[in-house]
């Protein structure tokens, strides 16, 4: 992943200075927006943002009408473009939202799907939902039959409930079917990058209503309006299917395992893993009966914690059909090399296997740190 200064860089914010300064009125010189270029080196990509955002509001004219006038002349310059975006788009919202004249905030909307095609919007919508979100659905229900594919997927991405890096819409989570009519506008979109978003949308809305999610993506299969439906519903549901669901399990024809299914293992080739190190491990499975069985196979590593205890994570290992007495043979690599997101601590874990929603085969290991 990109690091904040790759982002929104130093270069980009001065960048930035002489695109508007090219554009706007010579009384603003954009001194304030060229110190934040300075004074970004130990700040994260949040702050950034934040820092370049006052900079601009503080060297931007007045009132909301003028800023705007500003943002769409620079519009026509290619350069106005990349990371040096998001403050901008923070900007408009800021302004917007905060303007005494109602039509401020339709226009701020507004001039976000504009500046969305050079870079997402995304983030700065949620402070438009955060102020009137009834206001700010009726006009993104709008996108969703905009001839731009980047404003359609502003549409789904930018009401996401989860939205990874965005301030937190509390309302979102506590009403997650408001956003339903605009996953079910957009869920068989021509654009992959659009359906993708629906589906990661839909499944933000899993973790929080797991009955509406199942519920919105059994009636998209059952319109079966598009090819491409099956797919995004898959992708939609990935969290249920690790959390075992059973009504996500038998939407996507994962039937509980029976008798017939032997699942051998997990065997592992070493009982130790060292700091660096992976946890190599395989497993067999052998579909005895009379029909072939379609199977979702996950792995479940439970995670030994500072107070000792353990806490169980579950990773797609693979989606298969198994016809009538075929075997199938899967090993996998598990790095414990060390990551931002994840601490690892010495001493007793475990690996499981899980088949359609059921574990079997616990093994024990240790991590030697």
């Amino acid at each position: 992943m990109p690091t904040a200064d790759e982002l929104i860089s130093a270069a980009s914010i001065r960048q930035l200075a002489r695109v508007l300064g090219a554009t706007a009125a010579p009384s603003t010189r954009w001194s304030t927006v060229r110190a934040s270029a300075e004074a970004l080196g130990p700040l994260g990509l949040s702050q950034r943002t934040r820092a370049v955002c006052d900079a601009l509001v503080q060297d931007l004219p007045g009132t909301y009408p003028a800023a705007a006038d500003v943002f769409r002349a620079a519009l026509a310059d290619p350069r106005f473009s990349g990371w040096m975006i998001w403050p901008v788009t923070e900007a408009v919202a800021a302004l917007a939202v905060d303007s005494a004249r109602p039509a401020d905030f339709e226009d701020g909307l507004a001039l976000l799907a504009a500046l969305t095609p050079r870079l997402t919007s995304e983030f700065a919508l949620r402070t438009f939902l955060n102020a009137d979100m009834e206001r700010t659905l009726r006009t993104v229900g709008t996108w969703t039959a905009s001839a731009d594919p980047s404003v359609r997927r502003l549409a789904s991405e930018g009401t996401r409930p989860r939205l990874p890096w965005a301030k937190q819409v509390p309302e979102l989570r506590h009403r997650p079917s408001v956003t339903v009519p605009i996953l079910d506008a957009l869920h068989t979109d021509a654009d992959e990058v659009v359906r993708r978003s629906v589906a990661n949308h839909l499944n933000d809305i899993s973790r929080l209503d797991p009955a509406l999610a199942v519920s919105t993506a059994r009636d998209w299969s059952e319109r079966a309006a598009a090819a491409t439906t099956p797919a995004v519903v898959k992708h939609a549901m990935r969290t249920l299917v690790k959390q075992a669901d059973a009504a996500a399990l038998d939407l996507l024809g994962f039937a509980p395992p029976s008798e017939d299914l032997t699942v051998t293992g997990p065997s592992l080739r070493s009982t130790k893993v060292t700091q660096d190190d992976a946890l190599v491990f395989g497993v067999d499975l052998t579909n005895e009966g009379p029909r072939p069985v379609r199977l979702a196979v996950d792995y479940v590593i439970h995670y030994r914690k500072a107070n000792g205890t353990t806490a169980p994570r579950v990773f797609k290992l693979t989606t298969r059909t198994l016809a009538a007495g075929e075997r199938l043979a899967l090993e996998r690599r598990h790095s414990f090399r060390p990551i931002t997101t994840r601490r690892h601590y010495p001493g007793e874990h475990a690996l499981e296997i899980q088949v359609n929603g059921r574990r079997s085969g616990r093994a024990a290991f240790v991590v030697d740190l």
